[in-house]
């Protein structure tokens, strides 16, 4: 066992929580659903990038490269200035979804470039230019911009010709779970000597503004001279913290309150807001910061003057131990950055790569750096994720009623009370989970870390996040969305990856999320079946700009949609429900009855993607050779959208085989099976192997046998259709000139 699954081990049995601390921070807060207070749900307008600086927020932080407890109370990330920029840069930049000619769009370049599932060695890198960040010719330009034409970078801008930037590299090293070693180092990449402002901030996610539950946290100097300073972090629910800060630098305290005159001209309640450093420092107000030294928001400011070439480093270490604590730790005439300080940080990288190596399977070393630098991308864009809806609708004791609002999103979803750590799709264009991205995401997370891959699922299948009728939420902006229903595979997949990478078959975890997802299969059965006849609705199901209209919209016709995409979909989970019932049904009969329940749903689903009798429309086009969606109308006439897209591939998704020892193992099981097989030639006719003569035969089923598999697999595979150099395109190529 490597020193990292060690670490993993030590926090899944709770002796050890090095989990407590990582990259939890958001990367974009402003322009969230969570923080939309306005009458007409107009998130990106009501809190913009321009508010951020100067604006408390209510759910949640976003920084930097930067890193916070898993409760986000006590946060911590770089803050910048080059001299030349109009503002203080203490997060990113991004183009907002109408000001972008392709949407929301992030106008930054950092990389993520090392990470470990504890957190125990984070490392990344960001690309700071020397002259004026172009703030506004980037929303100009783009603005001008239409659909049709590329969108314009920042590299477009020429801001990083001649090399003019920084390279600002940020590392991170646990010596423990609560002591943790931060190392910046600044590159100029350029040709002249280049001064820059590099302010690490600390600081607490503001709750004092919003509920009187707790006293209002305290930052405070608790030493500082010229071998470095440490601040001191008192929290009423986090125990002490102290942040040490190598060398000389200029303590900067505010407060992380709201600058409410800048914003909404009224008085502010304290002099020291939450753009007071970025006035000190950009605007000459030496009065925005505290003479006091104490504060909520606190920089330590290091002013480097950095040759062409050059590299400057910057060490800090934020832990739970008092600057009165043994010499080696930073005590009363120690240092916390010695020698052992630069041990710690090459130790970690060490075990890093034992790590990796060991969980690879790849042989080439360049695929295993890919493959490496994916999964920190991965652990990376982990984040605190923040939203109690019923509070947010009604508003906070210490604040206005919220107004009136025309329309009320996420009113239906008031249980939700999410406070987890997640994984996101994007930590800027999509600060917030998506139920069907997070499916996938647990994919590869389960090969490093099951134990936060298995959580995510079950934290979608709780009640604080499944409604009551068994709908999983789907992301923010409309909870109510509906997703394709990839968690039964999901769970499956996490479940045989632990199995043969760790040797451990997590059958609680299996059962624990099986028994939740009954509970949203029947809402599909209930809700997304108009007719009950196992032909599945469902909406734009994760597939954007591929229909005629808008799927997830009430119909320009009227009438309904019946999906080639939700039914398959549909067959799919049935299957994957039948064989994660099976593999329970080892140690608890009772699921045998279960698997027989979906052995059914699926060959009632893939007989009714044919047409039932002789009055419903097939999905399956025998000339074409294709599935299609069909419209219902009104009147009950039916005509199929003949739109050759990923709708149509849909049905090869669901495939299952059983293997005869199973079938040996689970008796009840093949009688119910042989009696379909013998009794019901109609449902069975339209899945592929239901039975192979011979001994030892493997049953197959599949919506798609072996004819209609050939036949979609010929266009699938057509470069004039829909295979690409870089893929399977969403539509087919067939339309370019067939629209």
């Amino acid at each position: 066992m490597t020193q990292e699954e060690s670490r993993l081990q030590q926090d899944r049995d709770r002796t050890a929580y090095w989990k407590r601390w990582g990259p939890y921070l958001s990367e974009r807060q402003w322009g969230t659903v969570r923080e939309d207070y306005s009458p007409d749900g107009a998130a990106w307008d009501y809190f913009p990038h321009d508010h951020a600086r100067s604006r408390a927020y209510r759910w949640g932080e976003d920084g930097i490269a930067g890193i916070s407890d898993n409760h986000q109370r006590l946060c911590f990330a770089l803050a910048l200035w080059n001299g030349e920029d109009p503002i203080l840069k203490e997060r990113m930049f991004g183009l907002t979804g109408s000001e972008g000619n392709h949407g929301e769009d992030v106008k930054e370049y950092y990389f993520y470039l090392d990470n470990t599932p504890t957190h125990s060695y984070m490392k990344c890198l960001y690309k700071y230019p020397h002259a004026a960040f172009p703030y506004e010719q980037l929303i100009k330009e783009n603005h001008q911009r239409d659909r049709n034409s590329p969108e314009f970078e920042l590299i477009d801008t020429g801001i990083f010709n001649d090399n003019r930037y920084f390279d600002i590299f940020v590392g991170y090293a646990k010596d423990s779970p609560e002591d943790i070693l931060i190392k910046i180092s600044i590159t100029n990449q350029g040709t002249e000597e280049k001064i820059l402002h590099l302010l690490p901030t600390l600081w607490f996610r503001n709750y004092w503004s919003w509920v009187n539950k707790y006293d209002k946290p305290l930052l405070k100097v608790a030493k500082s001279d010229d071998k470095f300073s440490v601040i001191e972090a008192s929290h009423p629910t986090l125990e002490e913290r102290w942040l040490y800060c190598d060398g000389k630098s200029q303590l900067l305290f505010t407060d992380n309150d709201t600058n409410t005159e800048r914003l909404f001209g009224a008085s502010n309640t304290s002099p020291y807001v939450k753009d007071g450093i970025n006035n000190y420092l950009i605007h000459g107000q030496k009065e925005a910061i505290n003479p006091a030294l104490a504060g909520t928001k606190v920089s330590a400011q290091y002013i480097l003057s950095i040759k062409p070439g050059e590299t400057q480093t910057v060490q800090l270490r934020l832990c739970d131990i008092p600057p009165s604590s043994p010499l080696n730790k930073g005590g009363e005439g120690g240092s916390p950055f010695d020698a052992e300080f630069e041990t710690i940080f090459q130790t970690r990288i060490k075990e890093a790569d034992e790590f990796y190596q060991r969980i690879s399977f790849l042989k080439s070393k360049d695929e295993r750096n890919v493959q490496r630098q994916a999964f920190a991308g991965m652990l990376w864009s982990k984040q605190f994720y923040y939203y109690v809806v019923e509070d947010w609708l009604k508003g906070d004791p210490n604040e206005p009623n919220p107004p009136e609002r025309s329309s009320k999103r996420n009113q239906e979803w008031i249980h939700i009370f999410n406070n987890d750590v997640l994984s996101m799709p994007d930590k800027w264009e999509y600060p917030w989970y998506a139920a069907w991205d997070l499916a996938f995401h647990v994919i590869p997370l389960c090969m490093i870390d099951p134990e936060f891959a298995k959580r995510q699922l079950s934290r979608l299948t709780r009640e604080w996040y499944m409604h009551p009728n068994g709908q999983l939420p789907a992301y923010e902006w409309t909870f109510s969305d509906v997703n394709p229903p990839v968690h039964a595979w999901a769970t499956w997949r996490v479940y045989q990856i632990e199995k043969e990478m760790y040797g451990r078959a997590d059958k609680h975890f299996l059962e624990r999320v099986f028994q939740k997802l009954l509970l949203n299969f029947t809402w599909w059965v209930n809700c997304k079946d108009v007719e009950g006849k196992n032909i599945f609705q469902g909406g734009f199901l994760g597939m954007d700009n591929i229909g005629v209209f808008d799927r997830s919209s009430q119909l320009p016709t009227g009438g309904y949609l019946q999906q080639a995409d939700g039914t398959s979909w549909m067959a799919m989970y049935s299957l994957n429900m039948l064989i994660i019932a099976l593999e329970l049904a080892k140690k608890n009969s009772a699921y045998e009855d279960i698997a027989s329940k979906f052995f059914e749903h699926f060959l009632r689903i893939a007989d009714a993607m044919d047409g039932i009798g002789k009055t419903e429309i097939s999905l399956w086009d025998e000339g074409d050779g294709f599935y299609y969606d069909a419209l219902h109308f009104p009147d009950d006439h039916q005509c199929p959208m003949k739109v050759r897209s990923l709708v149509g591939l849909t049905p090869l998704f669901a495939i299952a085989t059983i293997e005869q020892e199973t079938l040996k193992k689970f008796p009840g099981f093949k009688r119910r099976l042989d009696w379909f097989i013998n009794n019901r030639p109609d449902l069975k006719k339209n899945v592929a192997c239901m039975e192979t003569p011979g001994i030892g035969a493997t049953r197959l089923l599949a919506i798609a046998y072996p004819d209609k598999l050939r036949r979609i697999l010929r266009p699938m595979l057509d470069e004039a259709e829909f295979l690409s150099p870089y893929g399977i395109r969403s539509i087919s190529k067939y339309h370019e000139s067939h629209p």
